[in-house]
C-alpha cells in the first residue's frame, strides 16, 4: 500500500519516510500541498498522512482532494519524539490495517 506523507518540515518528512521504509512500507514525502495534489492526482496512493503543521483549511481540502482520488485512508500526524517510535507505534498499524482491508 503506497503512502504519502505531507508535512511542512523537510527533515521530519525525510525521517518519517526512511522510518515506513525500513520497515518494508512504500512511502513518499512532499512538503507542500500542491506536490501532495500532483501525487495524489495519479491515484496510486492508498494512505496519506498529513503532518500536524498542516492548517486546518488545507487539511480539509486535501481530505477531499484525496477521497476523490481512491485514497482510502487520510492519517492526522502530530510527530512526537523520537519520530521513528511515533511512526511505528501511531502510523504503521493504521496503513497495515489499510491495506488488510483490502
Amino acid at each position: 500500500m503506497r503512502t504519502l506523507v505531507l508535512g511542512r518540515t523537510p527533515a521530519r518528512v525525510t525521517e518519517v519516510v526512511a522510518t515506513l521504509r525500513a520497515d518494508g512500507f512504500d512511502a513518499e514525502g512532499v512538503n507542500t500541498p500542491e506536490e501532495a495534489r500532483e501525487r495524489l492526482a495519479a491515484e496510486e496512493f492508498g494512505v496519506l498522512v498529513i503532518g500536524g503543521a498542516v492548517d486546518a483549511e488545507t487539511r480539509t481540502a486535501l481530505k477531499e482532494f484525496a477521497a476523490a482520488h481512491r485514497v482510502r485512508r487520510v492519517i492526522d500526524g502530530a510527530l512526537t519524539a523520537p519520530y521513528d517510535a511515533y511512526v511505528r507505534r501511531e502510523f504503521e498499524p493504521l496503513i497495515r490495517e489499510t491495506a488488510a482491508e483490502g
